[in-house]
């Protein structure tokens, strides 16, 4: 028996010695067949990932300017804060051991540590939330999709998961967070170092001090980290406005399809328009014997006219040129509509009219002229 070899290069056939053959394979372009997604997303496609709640959307943005809001508001309001905490704290436990332990006092004790969360911690709250309403509004605009709420199985598939977990997008995160977890890791650190000096002052100092030194240290170490934050976020959200569009290309079949339901089949529309023509011609055919004269050029123009005392001008009530032509022609003679051959006037009618118009001011005098021949030739025949 012989040996084959495959190659790579075509599919002719090479006799080496008696029985050995060499089979080789022609190099061919791939993308002819796997339908590669190299078109813009239309303004349909863009739209229908829209409404499943797939928009260009970075969580770091958002993330950012809440934390940024948050602290910001505590840097406002932490002298009020602090001064309700210590109030209350102050209360608490001057009157802790004298008080009788009841349900009255339990429950009053509840509702002052309600009030003091309300006092102290509603205002960042509502805050924050204002905040985050506000940047999710400005990236997506307003948006409700209720397919994201539909529950989807392929989401618990393990076989599914699996390959999320290695797909490209969350390898591209993974090495967002490292890059993220370093850049604030030496923030923090070059931060430590600068203020090194003041931390040893906290030993001198009372708690009152110490704590307003801490929570000032705390709030320009989160302020210096949310500037940090907050160049990332912008990369970020530029790279998932770039990925969302890269998810949303089509392929050209892709595009064609689309532009096929969108538009409809060219064949259907054809067919379409040419069942529309036929209605069309018919219904012209069925008003010709209507007319009071068939106007022609002779042979290659006919423009049928019609004239009645209520009307302001003789309206045109069918057109034709070669094959139609005649055929008006031969329906006008069949009812008795007299043809008249005036090849100035069929010339000048014809491209400035179409059914159902009115004749021009500037024609007047000459379609007048032929309506006058018109009557006076069936008063002569009647």
């Amino acid at each position: 028996m012989g040996s084959f070899t495959v190659c790579t290069a075509s599919w002719r056939v090479l006799r080496r010695g008696n029985n050995s053959c060499c089979y080789k394979l022609n190099s061919f372009d791939l993308q002819l067949f796997n339908g590669e997604k190299t078109e813009e997303a239309t303004p349909k496609r863009k739209s229908e990932a829209r409404k499943k709640g797939q928009v260009a959307k970075s969580t770091e943005i958002s993330g950012v300017f809440v934390i940024l809001a948050a602290f910001f508001t505590l840097k406002l309001l932490g002298t009020t804060v602090y001064n309700e905490l210590s109030r209350y704290m102050t209360g608490i436990f001057s009157g802790i051991f004298t008080a009788d332990i009841t349900i009255q006092t339990v429950q009053l004790l509840f509702w002052n540590v309600i009030l003091v969360m309300f006092k102290t911690v509603l205002p960042i709250l509502l805050v924050i939330m204002v905040i985050s309403v506000f940047v999710n509004f400005m990236q997506v605009g307003a948006m409700f999709s209720t397919e994201v709420l539909m529950p989807n199985f392929s989401k618990i598939n393990p076989i599914t998961g699996f390959q999320r977990l290695f797909s490209k997008r969350s390898l591209v995160e993974l090495a967002k967070a490292i890059f993220k977890v370093c850049i604030i890791g030496y923030f923090i650190y070059r931060f430590a170092i600068v203020q090194t000096a003041d931390i040893p002052r906290l030993i001198s100092m009372d708690l009152t001090d110490s704590l307003r030194l801490t929570g000032s240290l705390i709030i320009d170490l989160a302020f210096n980290i949310i500037a940090v934050m907050l160049i990332l976020a912008v990369f970020d959200y530029f790279y998932q406005w770039w990925e969302h569009n890269e998810s949303l290309k089509m392929s050209k079949e892709e595009v064609k399809e689309e532009f096929k339901q969108t538009e409809g089949n060219p064949q259907i529309k054809s067919k379409i328009k040419e069942k529309q023509r036929a209605i069309a011609m018919r219904r012209m055919m069925q008003e010709i014997p209507k007319a009071d004269v068939v106007v022609t050029n002779p042979t290659h123009l006919a423009i049928a006219l019609k004239y009645e005392k209520r009307m302001s001008a003789p309206v045109v009530i069918g057109k034709g040129q070669d094959f139609l032509a005649e055929r008006i022609k031969q329906v006008a003679r069949e009812h008795k509509v007299v043809v008249v051959e005036n090849k100035p006037l069929a010339r000048a009618l014809y491209p400035v009219v179409d059914i159902g118009d009115v004749v021009p001011p500037e024609l007047y005098q000459a379609v007048a002229e032929v309506l006058a021949y018109v009557y006076r030739l069936k008063k002569r025949l009647s």
